[in-house]
């Protein structure tokens, strides 16, 4: 009967007493064919697949910490305040060691800036806190730590962390490397696609629930009900503001499949043919796209 309903099976008769071992989906049917041959006593029901789930949790959890602890001492370190995979591994490439989740929804605390510092082995730790609610816990924590020189670039969009990146040179000293990353802000403009959630008026525009919107630095750029058209238009507004860019940088989020966002790349380059188009895969959460202008 057992064998019928489960497997891994260990019998053991001892005296009066038989000890049953068996891995099944259904218990129960085992408890009931039992109490057919007498009472039951010590029953002890566990769930396999959540203690082997919790095994692998705890393997990873001592491989991460294992990787922290050979983490080699270097004299600059990087931390960044990212949201979806894509931008993670950007700022990863760009040579970031360590990633803190952020997001609208999601700041990260002083105490999560104290945390990311202390895993980080290097006598300079630079902070891109990449959103502008961000800075102040990120500049505490900088005010508090002891034994490293911590640097906040005050990046407020991730665009801005990115250029902030690229701009760093290890060559130079921590001072010429912040004043170089410092100045490198000014010259990246970010826009941001996401949609209304009620309706609202932003700078004299009346947005309804579920409407497009195209945020800027300075506020609204664009309303709409298309998002390609809204993005388009948002991105024209961007161009005024900076008519000698020569980049323009798409990262396209989670909701938005990668064709779709071709398709739209495609006829930007189409607009603006004397300006460098880049795409990349940001898997940003409620932004359908964020666009950088430098």
């Amino acid at each position: 009967f057992l064998e019928s309903i489960g497997d891994s099976i260990v019998c053991v008769a001892d005296d009066d007493v038989v000890k049953v071992h068996v891995h099944t989906n259904d218990p129960g049917l085992a408890i009931q064919k039992a109490l057919k041959y007498g009472a039951l006593s010590n029953m002890k029901i566990d769930n396999m697949r959540l203690e082997h789930q919790e095994k692998l949790f705890k393997e990873e959890m001592k491989k991460a910490a294992q990787e922290e602890v050979q983490m080699p001492h270097k004299d600059t370190g990087f931390i960044a305040v990212s949201v979806g995979k894509g931008m993670d591994e950007i700022f990863k490439g760009l040579g970031v060691d360590y990633i803190i989740e952020g997001g609208q929804t999601m700041n990260p605390s002083t105490e999560d800036m104290l945390n990311a510092i202390d895993k980080v082995n290097a006598d300079h730790v630079f902070i891109l806190p990449n959103n502008k609610n961000i800075i102040l816990a990120a500049q505490q924590a900088a005010s508090i730590v002891e034994g490293k020189k911590i640097v906040v670039i005050p990046t407020k969009t991730i665009p801005q962390g990115i250029t902030a990146m690229i701009n760093f040179e290890a060559t130079r000293s921590a001072k010429e490397n912040e004043d170089a990353m410092v100045e490198s802000l000014s010259t990246v403009a970010t826009g941001q696609l996401t949609y209304a959630v009620r309706d609202t008026s932003i700078d004299g525009k009346e947005i309804k629930n579920g409407d497009i919107m195209g945020l800027g630095d300075s506020g609204l750029l664009a309303v709409g009900k298309d998002i390609d058209s809204t993005l388009i238009e948002m991105l024209d507004e961007m161009m005024k503001e900076n008519d000698e860019a020569e980049l323009i940088s798409v990262y396209y989020g989670e909701d938005v499949t990668e064709e779709d966002a071709e398709a739209v790349v495609a006829k930007i380059e189409e607009k603006y043919p004397d300006t460098d188009v880049e795409l990349q895969p940001g898997g940003q959460p409620i932004y359908y796209y964020l666009v950088s202008v430098e």
